[in-house]
């Protein structure tokens, strides 16, 4: 059966670009074919077209930089994945051949058509980075607004009392199976030119049973995710960990699909749906909450205006590609590029 899901494997966050790139490697992951190439070369079209012939799940992974594009996608019959390998989350083989395989399209480049624009191409890699980095900066801090809303709810959290909800739940929910479960590192969420951008989408798709943690500053919902994200590998579970964007050592999510189980973290960031609806707020003392709640206002809407300006400016800079993006469509030869294509799809059996 079919499946599509869709997921980010990194974004930009308060500590800069973050991802999951070098965690696919590795003995049990994935096989990884490395694409190599410039902007406009036709990677996410070439992504998208293999991700239409997969017969059995795919997850296709986009882009936190214009997320109508893809950064990758992996094909869960083969387990095999394909990915972009370029900056900013250049990736290289670690086991060159028997790991990973370099699909490079630079030989698809008409290099001198791109030298002689080399000074404007030069000015807009420039500029791109630019904004890049002015996004960064606004990012960063929206996460110490977002930390310090954090730090108070977590004075106020009943940490024992979680735990024990978690054990339980994990007792309730997770049978043994005997072995070790494997994990997968995922983003749901990201912060994109376009805002702070969910894909609730692959819950359902992945999982019939949602269990809702309705926690505003994941103070309570992080420990309880922590304790079923342990139980579900020690059990024998396979899961995909979704982290959070702003603060990737946090997980946002839990996706059984082998149980058809999901737990998720819900909040005015990333709303979400299921059938149970946990309410971490019994967790936490309440009188502190009120006395606190106008200064965690405050914080919190000084976030969100960090988080627009950081978001525009990505929009900037997403336009800037675009045009490096012309520059190098004109030098491509996209023959090439589909006869890669077609090879990638026979390595793969697509």
């Amino acid at each position: 059966m079919k499946t599509v899901s869709d997921f980010f494997l990194g974004c930009c966050t308060p500590q800069g670009f973050s991802g999951f790139w070098k965690e696919l490697q590795g003995p049990g992951g994935p096989r990884l074919y490395l694409i190599k190439s410039g902007p406009g070369c036709g990677k996410s079209t070439l992504m998208k077209e293999l991700a239409g012939r997969a017969g059995g799940p795919v997850q296709r992974i986009h882009c936190s930089s214009d997320p109508d594009s893809l950064d990758g996608v992996y094909f869960e019959a083969q387990n095999a994945m394909v990915l972009d390998a370029t900056a900013p989350h250049a990736l290289d083989p670690a086991c060159p051949g028997a790991g990973e395989q370099v699909v490079s399209l630079y030989d698809t480049l008409d290099a001198a058509l791109l030298q002689s624009r080399e000074a404007e191409i030069r000015a807009l890699f420039e500029k791109c980075a630019r904004l890049q980095g002015q996004a960064a900066r606004y990012y960063h801090c929206a996460g110490g607004f977002l930390l310090e809303n954090q730090r108070t709810a977590a004075c106020l959290t009943d940490y024992p009392k979680v735990r024990t909800f978690a054990q339980r739940t994990a007792d309730r929910c997770l049978p043994k199976k005997g072995g070790q479960g494997r994990e997968q590192l995922r983003l749901l969420s990201a912060w994109t030119p376009k805002g702070v951008l969910c894909y609730k989408g692959s819950i359902p798709a992945l999982a019939g049973q949602v269990w809702v943690l309705e926690d505003e500053y994941g103070t309570a919902s992080r420990v309880i995710l922590e304790v079923l994200r342990r139980q579900a590998l020690e059990r024998g579970h396979d899961l995909i960990t979704c982290r959070c964007a702003a603060f990737p050592d946090k997980i946002d999510h839990l996706i059984l699909p082998g149980l058809g189980l999901a737990f998720v973290t819900s909040n005015r960031w990333h709303p979400m749906e299921g059938q149970k609806r946990i309410h971490c707020s019994r967790f936490v003392r309440r009188d502190g909450m009120r006395a606190a709640a106008k200064r965690m206002r405050f914080v919190r809407k000084g976030a969100a205006d960090m988080l627009a300006q950081g978001a525009a400016l990505q929009a900037q800079a997403l336009e800037t590609h675009n045009q490096l993006e012309n520059f190098y469509r004109q030098a491509v030869n996209f023959e090439l590029v589909d006869a890669r294509r077609e090879a990638l799809a026979r390595a793969l059996g697509l």
